[in-house]
């Protein structure tokens, strides 16, 4: 299945974060540390958001860019069994040059 974002929504692939190993030995997972910022691929993008004027305002990242986004940013679907994030183009943090 195909997933168009609308307006300034984006689609984004997290990239898989490793298991960290903590100095006493104990295992934390990447799903259970909160507040650091993640990595990810825009996989779509929306046409842009209009301004009061009407005019339309282009998005500023496209397919392919890594962006960086707070971790609790958007909402997490599965499309075709893979977990994908649809953010707003403002939760988004930086794109990585």
């Amino acid at each position: 299945m195909n997933i168009r974002p609308l307006s300034d929504r984006v689609l984004i692939k997290i990239a898989e974060a490793k298991e960290e190993k903590t100095a006493g030995g104990l295992l934390l997972s990447p799903k259970t540390v909160t507040g650091e910022p993640v990595m990810g691929e825009v996989v779509a993008c929306g046409g842009g958001k209009y301004a009061t004027n009407g005019t339309l305002i282009p998005m500023s990242v496209k397919v392919g860019d890594k962006v960086l986004l707070n971790k609790n940013a958007g909402q997490t679907i599965k499309v075709d069994g893979e977990e994908l994030t649809l953010a707003y183009e403002s939760e988004i943090i930086a794109v990585a040059e």
